[in-house]
């Protein structure tokens, strides 16, 4: 065990107008008990939006005479490095970020004489790596991530093929890798002061996806990149109407893992998160734009299929609580929100109104809620628009369509102008 850690390294609340300054105090002194309760193995963690392996779709296996093929299907894509090292001869990869539970290391090795045994870990906070030790000196041939774009799984495929000792240790080393800073996790306290009227609304955009995760895509439109140009485009009119500060989650066609997009959002003392999307559904019909909340269930059967897809981990304050009691984290989640989730919910409906007057039709059932990740930081009014459905012709052709876009932007500047007002009022209210 050293040397793997020396080289691994139920209920609902409601808040309303009638709730005080006295009780809100209350419910954050209660927090912080209850988090000083669970501090040991809380503080210990770090926000993370886990891939998982899948034991019976993965191996580590012989190839033709004296190869090494390697499949590791994982739950979701993730960034990922594979390099060898020397003295003993070994090949690693890293991944940010995997959960290994449940995975039995004699079992991926089986049938096979090429490597003598595999470990794998928490590395380091946001990285967990494998370890493959190897009989004999081996370069890696091939190393690619196949993706499927419907549901998002992935899977790591290696292949190393025998080399000679003096070229092994050569080519060993870990690489530079741009990807391997941790995670930033903002310095901020643990409730961010609400916003009374002064100063800009702080609006922090996420277009979903990104990079090796191209999110659903249709002809050669992909989700991540429509995203983008979108974002930027409505972040180009809330600057340009002024008494907004727009921050962005991610500026071009990259990779930004969940934990990012909320620190991100939490550095800048973000009054909205606002996180942008435009599915496809593989039966059935839908069309038009949607905004969504936090909900603990969805409310129909489309919504709860999409949430399976943006489905991670439960998040409180920048801390992973996928190792907590169920109860614990619902009641430590709930209690978060008692702020937030009516104010999130009123920003969803303002929403609704101000893309509809913009561009006409929306969803049959435009005001939704489903479980969304990216939802689920309780300190930020946050809101998930589906801006429409790639699997709809016509909501393609608006998404790809400049004016459409234009006026769906100027719907969503002034929703948000409109609910800050009456955002600030009521905070100016439970101030006095």
């Amino acid at each position: 065990m050293g040397k793997v850690v020396s080289e691994l390294r139920g209920s609902r609340y409601s808040h309303g107008k009638t709730g005080t300054l006295k009780m809100i105090s209350m419910i954050r002194v209660f927090l912080v008990m209850i988090l000083a309760v669970c501090g040991g193995a809380v503080q210990a963690q770090e926000l993370s939006a886990l891939a998982r392996l899948d034991a019976t779709r993965s191996f580590i296996r012989d190839q033709g005479c004296c190869g090494l093929a390697i499949d590791l299907h994982l739950s979701q894509a993730v960034p990922y490095r594979v390099f060898t090292l020397d003295d003993p001869m070994r090949l690693v990869v890293d991944f940010r970020e995997v959960d290994w539970g449940g995975i039995s290391p004699a079992a991926l090795l089986e049938g096979q004489n090429t490597a003598s045994g595999v470990r794998f870990g928490l590395y380091r906070p946001g990285w967990s790596r494998m370890v493959v030790d190897l009989k004999g000196p081996m370069a890696v041939q091939t190393a690619g991530m196949v993706t499927d774009p419907s549901e998002g799984e992935a899977t790591v495929q290696l292949r190393l093929i025998p080399s000679a000792q003096a070229e092994f240790s050569a080519a060993s080393g870990a690489p530079a890798s741009a990807m391997w800073g941790e995670p930033k996790i903002a310095d901020m306290p643990l409730v961010i002061q609400r916003r009374t009227g002064e100063g800009p609304l702080v609006v922090v955009l996420d277009p979903g996806h990104g990079g090796l995760d191209p999110g659903a895509q249709t002809g050669g439109a992909s989700e991540a990149q429509l995203m983008l140009t979108f974002a930027r485009e409505l972040k180009e009119v809330l600057t340009r109407a002024g008494g907004f500060t727009v921050v962005m989650t991610r500026n071009e066609d990259v990779f930004v893992p969940l934990e990012t997009r909320v620190s991100i959002a939490r550095a800048a003392g973000a009054d909205v998160f606002i996180s942008l999307h435009a599915d496809a559904l593989t039966e059935g019909h839908a069309a038009g734009a949607t905004v969504y909340t936090l909900s603990e269930t969805a409310s129909d059967e489309a919504s709860a299929k999409l949430a399976e897809r943006h489905e991670r981990n439960d998040l409180l304050a920048g801390v992973d609580l996928s190792a907590q009691d169920d109860v614990i984290a619902g009641v430590l989640m709930d209690l978060a929100r008692l702020e937030t989730a009516p104010r999130a919910g009123k920003l969803a409906d303002h929403l609704v109104i101000g893309i509809r007057d913009a561009v006409g039709k929306m969803y049959k059932r435009p005001r939704q809620e489903a479980g969304f990740s990216v939802l689920k930081a309780p300190d930020i009014p946050s809101v998930l628009i589906e801006l429409g459905f790639l699997s709809s012709a016509g909501d393609l052709e608006n998404l790809l369509s400049p004016e459409w876009r234009s006026g769906a932007a100027d719907g969503i500047r002034a929703a948000l102008a409109a609910w800050a007002i009456t955002d600030a009022a009521e905070a100016q209210l439970l101030r006095q």
